[in-house]
């Protein structure tokens, strides 16, 4: 028999809340994030920290509360974002940042970075 494991990579608290009706207070998103980890969800991605003070104190809180469970929080592979990113999860038992590199539209006369800039971005940031 086959050893295959499929990994459960829940983003309810950070991509679920964007639909409209389906916000949540930090309490909320602890109490989900407690119900998550006890369906036996391997990752939570709890926030985008940079984005504001609330995600960053949702993937805190999360990362205090649950011990048993990968808490991840989303980022850009700019400086500042791996740095909150980092912050938020100071706590966290088992820490993961989750960055993404991909293309952003950009608005005509805005100079992008492409997609060697980032890529390189993602080289530097990543030990």
């Amino acid at each position: 028999m086959s050893q295959e494991r499929v990994t459960v990579f829940d983003t309810t608290l950070r991509d679920g809340e964007q639909s409209p009706g389906c916000s949540m207070n930090l309490s909320e998103k602890v109490r989900m994030a407690v119900k998550l980890q006890e369906l036996g969800v391997d990752i939570i991605e709890a926030g985008f920290p940079i984005a504001s003070e609330g995600d960053f104190n949702a993937v805190r809180a999360v990362a205090a509360e649950c011990r048993e469970v990968t808490v991840a929080a989303l980022c850009r592979t700019a400086p500042q974002d791996v740095a909150r990113a980092a912050d938020a999860l100071a706590g966290a038992a088992r820490p993961r940042i989750a960055g993404t590199a991909r293309p952003v539209t950009m608005s005509p006369g805005c100079s992008g970075r492409g997609n060697s800039g980032r890529a390189s971005d993602a080289r530097r940031l990543v030990p």
